[in-house]
């Protein structure tokens, strides 16, 4: 099978690249060369998926059975001020693609968040669930679920939740296990909130299972994260202990904490669609964080 992946020098796409390509053709693509994406360990395209023409060239060119757009503008808070291009990347492009692989008969994968959701329900969210963004870029990533879905029937739109990889999250200075270590390891009080539940998620068994999905040929919408649930304080703690460290962490509210953006209160996701199909392979966060932890020490 060949497989397109945009984004990929991202901490999912990278993941997606070393995963697919033990089994497929793989095409990585990325954004014009940017400074510290020179050590990637694949060869990348360059793409820029705001650019339509570029988007049609490459596709008709490469000829893909799959695509896996991980493009994203995902700078939540700065969004909230300007979200002319959180719509140009998280949605007009979004639809730009799907025209295309709608030409060249290929699947897209669209990777979607946790954020289209508001949080009210507090109970896990499965695929059905009216979403009710509370955010601007929220809002993006919904529109371009909707023109997906609108535009291009063989699609799986894949929400996901709280992503940290090997690779780190480009554009955003590091995830948030990243984060917490060098904090950490600078000695400094932490604060982190504990009135935000979700489901953080290892980017590579995200990977894996996305690998496995579209073997499937079962489109639609599918959430996909690690199993179980956490506030983000509880998440900081089990970094630590895992870690072997002892910081000062301090619980705070969302209020307390002041983003420009609403965060949703309760974004659980339940891989329902998964489930149904028989292939929810995803293991609980506390052991996805512990095989990352782990990888991160070997690299020391």
């Amino acid at each position: 099978m060949r497989v397109l992946i945009t984004g990929a020098n991202g901490q999912l796409g990278r993941d997606l690249v070393a995963v697919l390509s033990t089994k497929h053709e793989v095409l990585a693509t990325r954004r014009r060369s940017l400074l510290g994406d020179d050590d990637l360990p694949f060869p990348t395209l360059a793409l820029d998926v705001t650019e339509p023409k570029e988007v049609q060239t490459t596709l008709h060119s490469f000829q893909p059975q799959v695509v896996i757009n991980c493009a994203a503008y995902h700078r939540v808070d700065e969004i909230e001020r300007d979200a002319s291009q959180a719509f140009a990347v998280n949605a007009l492009a979004v639809h730009r693609l799907a025209l295309t692989c709608r030409e060249v008969d290929a699947a897209l994968v669209h990777i979607s968040t946790d954020y289209v959701f508001d949080g009210a329900k507090r109970a896990p969210y499965v695929e059905s669930d009216p979403p009710n963004p509370l955010s601007a870029y929220g809002a993006s990533k919904l529109a371009g679920e909707l023109l997906l879905r609108n535009t291009w029937h063989k699609h799986y739109i894949v929400r996901t939740c709280g992503l940290y990889g090997i690779a780190g999250a480009s554009g955003k200075g590091g995830n948030f296990v990243n984060t917490m270590l060098r904090l950490a390891a600078e000695g400094k009080p932490i604060r982190v909130v504990n009135d935000q539940v979700c489901t953080p998620t290892f980017t590579h068994d995200l990977a894996q299972q996305i690998a496995t999905l579209i073997e499937t040929a079962a489109y639609g919408t599918y959430h996909i994260t690690n199993d179980g649930a956490c506030s983000w304080y509880e998440f900081a703690c089990a970094i630590f202990e895992l870690a072997g460290l002892k910081p000062t962490v301090q619980p705070i509210s969302s209020a307390e904490y002041g983003a420009p953006a609403r965060r949703p209160p309760y974004s659980v996701l339940q891989n329902a669609a998964l489930q149904a199909l028989g292939i929810d392979h995803m293991r609980h966060w506390r052991e996805a964080l512990a095989a990352y932890i782990a990888l991160k020490h070997r690299q020391l």
